[in-house]
């Protein structure tokens, strides 16, 4: 018999006695192998329950209940939108009503920006930091927005952080050179202006027919000067 052939034997009666093991094993674990597979088929159940009866019902009110905070959000009153107004609720309290929904992550986001704009930049960033999306513009303000917190409370450091992780992530002519041109005056401000000079460039070079591009030459040639 060649090497080839008994090669190939060999390899025969090693798949016949791995599936032979199999069905031994199947056979012998019947039972828990049948619980398993039901306790699965379960859980997917209850989860497909949970969503289809609770988590979409809740979605639609949540949603329902948003509306009047976002009235009160676009017209500046952002002590009504986030406390409500006695009859629509404000967003906090479509956080603590609707907490594992959809409309409640938004809410954080708005809570986050109506406190900046009410200057308590402490829960602003602990608002944003708690929103999560994938959303390509609404989450990159959010990161923009701990990094304008972090500024106004002089924490210099850290709204470069933010600011920088906000200009890096999904990147797009619109949110990336206001993030950028941010990151370049705390770069200023620390007087670091060899970073501040690389944020400003990219801005020119990289999203020329943004507004920020606009005048950016200036800021430019002023840290050129400085240094």
């Amino acid at each position: 018999m060649s090497k080839k052939k008994a090669h190939h034997e060999s390899g025969i009666e090693n798949v016949e006695y791995a599936l032979s093991r199999t069905e031994q094993y199947i056979e012998e674990n019947r039972k828990s192998l049948t619980i398993i597979v039901v306790a699965i088929v379960a859980v997917i159940g209850v989860y497909l329950g949970y969503k289809k009866f609770y988590l979409a019902p809740k979605e639609i009110e949540a949603q329902s209940q948003i509306t009047r905070a976002q009235q009160y959000f676009e017209r500046d009153s952002f002590n009504l939108a986030l406390h409500g107004d006695g009859d629509a609720l404000g967003f906090l309290e479509i956080i603590d009503d609707y907490g594992v929904t959809e409309t409640a992550n938004l809410s954080h986001y708005y809570a986050g920006v109506c406190y900046l704009h009410m200057g308590k930049f402490e829960d602003a960033i602990e608002q944003l930091k708690k929103y999560d999306s994938h959303d390509k513009i609404i989450s990159v303000l959010a990161i923009g927005g701990i990094g304008d917190a972090y500024s106004e409370l002089g924490e210099l450091d850290k709204a470069a952080t933010f600011y920088e992780k906000a200009a890096s992530k999904n990147k797009n002519s619109f949110t990336t050179p206001i993030f950028l041109k941010k990151a370049g005056l705390v770069y200023e401000a620390k007087n670091n202006y060899k970073k501040a000079l690389a944020a400003y460039e990219d801005i020119k070079y990289k999203y020329p027919s943004s507004d920020e591009a606009r005048e950016i030459d200036k800021y430019i040639e002023a840290v050129k000067l400085k240094l």
